[in-house]
């Protein structure tokens, strides 16, 4: 895509993506090195790649279309075959008569163009799209074939059953045959382009049924005959180099894979029940870094004081909720943002769900006795600057993370309990002494997923009796200030100003929501929260206090978001009265 120097400097300038001073510089190392302007100025992130190319489509008059979200029909999408889509980042998505509409990132590849314009004898219209919607079209090539993967399940399945049984075959060799090789691995790629977060594999009386869990709830994936669960389960444990002969003690592990140039985790759990072993695999997409705070969920109030929390050395950040509230992802964001050349980070997890870059991960081993208590112990002799620990459950793991806290560390770490303010009556129980609590203690944050809605949605006015409902059961006032000072509403709207969405298909369908978004409360120790925990104040007190200081809950959290249109008011009371 050819565009002069002097025609694309006076349009960044015009559109103020780009100051002259960056211009000048980036011209100046193109004439030194022979680069294209437009590959420095996103080498240097002066202006995003994505921006630069809705940039060349402007000037040059192609038009630019945004895949993420659509729909593309099968039969559309297979006229370029996923191996030529990947490697040329092609997506044919729209037919009429005999043109055909390509989204490319680089309309200049003739190449690509040519081959599609023999492959399927129609006129191909080239349009400029973004990495987002090349990524998102990629995976419907998985998604699309879920009725041919299927296929391939029930042909092997019944190689399966007319082959010799786990009585008659050794496991290993059945686990390292075609058939069971073939079943696991379409169901690990069918899960992870379902953007599964874990997948069951549950032996029934009759059959063996398989379940994704997508956006935080359990589907029905498939279901094989019962005779394919020796074969399944045993090549899960081949991968996960678990032992075949076991079959009546819990066992533990992890394997790695990688489908569609993502790298991914398998944390495996295997489990005796009634019927046979249980599976359950949680999948872990192992880069996390990327992520910011706002990017996850936290606005306003709550960001500023996220960000002062992680600004300070010394002190302690928990993050407060229920199993798969994203407590993990959080805590990894803040790592992500503190991770520095200038600081050492120590983390001891249970298990590392992550990993990254200049981080130095532990993994808690129970069974040797390496536990979070023993671990922590040895990590403030490590010379850390930051500290994150996986959990605390204990006194002594309480014990030692405040004082590691007093010490001159910053820890993160995360408590199981239903709000932020319920953290410290629970530090508290497990024998935290309250002076040393509110000396370390500096943030509190609660938090829980919810799904977020898709672009097929509708926007709609509460009732009179909607809006008293809602009225009643939040801090109304709160939600409409926070609203008003990030400009999601006109400064002088009421709740009847106050718009709302809803799944166009109903919140049954499933493309009403597409992904989760964290709500969150953010609680930080004040003087005043610092009082009443001497006092040896209740959780409802110290709710009501931080509150007061303008502190969302969880819900009215919530419920800006679904102001903002990112997901319903019923999602909102889901989650939080689960």
């Amino acid at each position: 895509m050819y565009i002069s120097d002097t025609h694309l400097k006076s349009f960044l300038a015009d559109a103020g993506l780009v100051s002259q001073r960056d211009f000048d510089a980036a011209e100046a190392e193109a004439k030194e090195t022979g680069k294209p302007i437009g590959e420095i100025l996103t080498t240097h992130n002066t202006i995003g790649e994505d921006e630069l190319r809705r940039t060349y489509a402007y000037i040059l008059g192609i038009p630019f279309v945004s895949l993420t979200g659509t729909k593309i029909k099968y039969e559309v999408l297979s006229l370029v075959p996923e191996p030529v889509a990947r490697r040329n980042n092609v997506i044919a998505y729209n037919h009429r008569g005999e043109e055909l509409e390509v989204a490319m990132l680089d309309t200049d590849d003739l190449a690509a163009i040519d081959f599609i314009k023999k492959k399927t004898q129609l006129k191909i219209l080239p349009r400029l799209t973004d990495v987002a919607s090349i990524k998102a079209a990629l995976k419907q090539y998985q998604q699309s074939l879920k009725d041919n993967l299927g296929e391939v399940i029930r042909r092997e399945t019944e190689v399966l059953e007319k082959g010799e049984t786990e009585k008659d075959k050794d496991l290993q060799q059945v686990a390292e045959g075609v058939p069971a090789v073939r079943i696991v691995d379409t169901l690990l790629r069918h899960a992870n382009a379902q953007n599964a977060s874990d997948i069951h594999i549950e032996p029934m009386e009759e059959k063996l049924l398989i379940r994704y869990r997508i956006d935080g709830i359990l589907h029905d994936a498939m279901e094989l005959p019962k005779s394919a669960a020796p074969a399944v389960i045993a090549r899960v444990k081949v991968l996960s180099n678990l032992r075949l002969d076991e079959h009546r003690l819990p066992q533990d592990g992890r394997f790695g894979a990688e489908y569609g140039g993502e790298k991914i985790s398998f944390r495996v759990s295997v489990l005796p029940t009634y019927f046979g072993e249980k599976v359950v695999m949680r999948l872990l997409r192992d880069s996390i870094s990327g992520f910011t705070l706002e990017s996850i969920g936290f606005h306003g109030l709550a960001l500023e004081r996220m960000h002062e929390a992680i600004r300070a050395t010394t002190g302690m950040i928990l993050a407060c909720g229920p199993t798969g509230a994203g407590k993990s992802t959080t805590l990894y964001t803040l790592l992500d943002l503190v991770n520095t050349p200038h600081v050492n980070i120590s983390t001891i997890e249970d298990p590392i769900e992550y990993q990254m870059k200049r981080v130095n991960q532990t993994q808690v081993r129970p069974e040797i006795g390496f536990t979070f208590a023993n671990g922590l112990r040895s990590l403030v002799r490590q010379d850390p600057d930051i500290i994150m620990v996986g959990e605390i459950r204990d006194k002594e793991t309480a014990s030692l993370a405040i004082n590691a806290a007093l010490t001159g560390h910053l820890v993160l770490s995360t408590l199981h309990t239903n709000s932020a303010a319920g953290a410290i009556p629970r530090l508290l129980d497990m024998g935290v002494e309250p002076f040393l609590l509110v000396s370390t203690l500096r943030v509190c944050m609660g938090q829980r997923l919810v799904r977020v809605l898709t672009s097929n949605k509708e926007k709609y006015e509460l009732s009179r009796d909607e809006q008293g409902h809602l009225e009643r059961s939040i801090d109304a006032g709160a939600v409409l200030k926070a609203l008003k000072e990030e400009k999601v509403v006109p400064k002088d709207a009421t709740w009847k100003d106050v718009s709302f969405c809803r799944s166009k298909d109903g919140a049954e369908s499933p493309a009403a929501f597409a992904g989760r978004k964290g709500i969150y409360e953010v609680l930080p120790v004040t003087s005043t929260i610092k009082e009443l925990v001497m006092k040896n104040a209740t959780s409802d007190d110290i709710d009501k206090q931080a509150r007061s200081e303008g502190m969302l809950t969880m819900t009215e959290d919530g419920i800006f978001k679904a102001a903002q249109g990112l997901t319903t008011i019923e999602e909102v009371l889901r989650v939080v009265t689960e």
